[in-house]
């Protein structure tokens, strides 16, 4: 650890975002952020002084976390790549610095900020986030430890409550939109767009809501032999692309969970095609909302899917007080480590001073003495050594005691050694 990280102040760790609480899926994809905004954020983060941040986009939220000088550094490095503007985040954004920042992200980490109570999927786009910044370098020792730190208290929520029991999720909650407005659906063409995460798990609850007759069901995607990997393991059909609109005009159900940056259906592509039940799974909007004006056209889109609520919500909610205890163990545990972080260079000092002591002969007589051999006082001295720094370890843990008056105890205990 260089000396800049052990003078870093908990202060200086900021975090910027927009969520499903205050704004539409539309402002959320003004701040949205793909790999390519990603990489560009973090090669103009170093020139304005950041060493350590990441950035987490997602359909429901987008934050920016880092060590900066002040949160406008971040928020300024996220508005210059995304097509929204700084004052209009500023206006709908909240702003977290030091322990507040901090217990966010643990928040966040263990489902409770979901626009879904409890969605286990975050665990994932967190860790995806992390990746791509600690690739680019910008993952230093503050970040990788709050991390391994929030994805301990995530899997023991897991393991410990009921929290992320039942299935909920956006691709779930879209099958139970379908259950409530549709009718025989094994006889029904639905069309699915995008063969990501949400696409595939999408597909599977489609496959199992149909039953046995789901050759109904065609999935499409950009990259051909994805959409035919995800078809040949779930026994349905597959277009290409390029049949994209074709199908969509003759299907009575189309669900999107692509990741363009502009709607790739819009309502002038259905106009004249009769009744249909259009699902938008994909920040930005992938579907033009102007779409669901049209006659017979019904259109949800993940911010609508999220008010579908039922018994297994409910039962999370109640295990909502134990979730909240156990991210209160781990961010003390994270704490801790940080109160200790800072007293490494002390501890490192003072060791060297202990083995100026042992060079100068304090320890090494006696020890020969009393095992008459120079090698095994050797091992001794450096055993008493570091049973000396653990201790001044634990005292300074407890008593928030500063390294640097042990080390002016050495200091003169060296100096009244040298005059003797």
């Amino acid at each position: 650890m260089d000396q800049q990280e052990s003078n870093m102040n908990l202060n200086e760790f900021y975090i910027a975002g927009i969520n499903y609480k205050k704004t539409d899926a539309a402002i959320r994809g003004q701040f949205a952020v793909n790999n390519e905004q990603y990489a560009a954020i973090l090669e103009e983060a170093g020139q304005n002084g950041v060493k350590e941040m990441f950035v987490l986009s997602t359909c429901n939220r987008t934050e920016i976390f880092g060590l900066a000088s002040h949160s406008d550094v971040l928020i300024n490095l996220l508005c210059r790549q995304t097509t929204g503007t700084t004052d209009s985040f500023k206006e709908l954004a909240y702003i977290k610095q030091g322990m507040a920042a901090i217990e966010h992200l643990f928040s966040v980490g263990a489902g409770l900020d979901s626009q879904i109570l409890g969605d286990y999927e975050i665990v994932g786009q967190i860790k995806q986030a992390i990746k791509f910044a600690r690739d680019n370098e910008y993952v230093g020792t503050f970040i990788e430890r709050l991390y391994n730190t929030v994805l301990q208290s995530s899997k023991a929520i897991k393991a410990h409550t009921e929290l992320s029991s039942g299935t909920v999720s956006v691709s779930f909650a879209a099958i139970q939109f379908l259950k409530q407005h549709l009718t025989d659906a094994a006889h029904k063409k639905i069309v699915l767009l995008g063969t990501g995460k949400i696409g595939r798990n999408t597909c599977k609850n489609l496959v199992d809501y149909c039953g046995a007759n789901h050759s109904n069901i065609t999935v499409i995607n950009r990259t051909l032999s994805k959409a035919q990997e995800l078809a040949a393991e779930l026994q349905v059909n597959v277009a290409p692309y390029s049949e994209m609109l074709a199908q969509v005009q003759q299907a009575d159900v189309v669900i999107v969970a692509t990741n363009a940056e502009e709607p790739v259906i819009c309502k002038k592509h259905l106009e004249g095609f009769g009744s249909k039940i259009l699902i938008d799974l994909s920040i930005p909007n992938n579907i033009e909302p102007a779409a669901g004006e049209l006659p017979g056209v019904a259109l949800v889109n993940v911010d609508g899917l999220s008010k579908i609520n039922d018994e297994t919500l409910q039962n999370r909610m109640a295990e909502v007080p134990k979730a909240n205890d156990i991210i209160v163990a781990h961010m003390q545990e994270f704490v801790e480590w940080y109160g200790m972080r800072k007293h490494v260079p002390a501890l490192k000092a003072a060791k060297e001073k202990l083995h100026e002591l042992h060079s100068c002969g304090f320890f090494a007589a006696e020890n020969i003495s009393t095992t008459g051999c120079p090698m095994e006082a050797g091992k001794q001295s450096e055993e008493t050594i570091q049973k000396v720094i653990n201790n001044m370890a634990l005292k300074m843990r407890r008593q928030q005691l500063p390294g640097c008056s042990y080390i002016e105890a050495i200091n003169d205990f060296i100096s009244a050694g040298n005059m003797n």
